[in-house]
């Protein structure tokens, strides 16, 4: 059964709460655009998203097909239960005024952090309710040497990742503005958020 369906613009933010057992798919309409996630306990916001714990929880950084997002309790909070592309980053954080001064000379540019404060916002929280985010579609490699950069996206249009909530959760997305790094082909375009409960996933579309 389809919860909700819809389609996240360019540049812009999103959030809704999802029931445990409901599952969120993210579909990449186009193709090599980064989406930038954060989640919280529904019931208790102090409750969120651990990106380290996730890390060593599942041994390794990349998301993928099989990978648990634990919260800073070390619950569960989604499960990842399908995924074409592979590779979502845990490590590359979001764009932010002060990052894109330090980094393009460019602050005035739209941004994550602030997609993610304006969607906050809904919820009665704020700057100090960011923490390290994950990064849906983008690719960030690390070499042997520890060297690391914001990669060209690998995924492909149509791609996604469906995400299966293990309690009520808020989720929130910011549908990443960058232009000034290759995570968004220098290219902004809009994604799919598609909320379902079912035995048997919708067909992609």
């Amino acid at each position: 059964m389809i919860v909700s369906d819809e389609i996240i613009p360019a540049r812009a933010g999103w959030s809704r709460v999802l029931s445990r057992g409901e599952v969120l798919r993210l579909v990449d309409l186009e193709g090599k655009q980064a989406v930038d996630f954060l989640c919280y306990n529904a019931a208790d916001y102090e409750e969120r998203y651990a990106a380290a714990d996730t890390m060593k929880i599942n041994g390794n950084i990349f998301i993928r097909k099989g990978t648990v997002i634990y919260s800073v309790n070390c619950n569960p909070m989604f499960t990842v239960i399908d995924d074409t592309c592979g590779f979502h980053d845990s490590i590359g954080g979001c764009c932010s005024s002060a990052l894109n001064r330090r980094r393009y000379g460019k602050p005035d540019d739209p941004n994550c952090r602030q997609n993610f404060l304006a969607e906050l916002a809904r919820y009665g929280m704020g700057p100090r309710d960011i923490v390290a985010n994950l990064n849906f579609f983008m690719y960030v490699p690390v070499a042997a040497d520890g060297a690391m950069d914001m990669g060209p996206g690998i995924s492909k249009s149509g791609d996604y990742i469906d995400l299966r909530a293990e309690m009520d959760v808020l989720a929130v997305v910011s549908n990443c503005p960058q232009v000034n790094n290759p995570v968004n082909d220098f290219n902004p375009t809009p994604v799919r958020a598609l909320i379902y409960r079912a035995e048997t996933p919708p067909a992609a579309r």
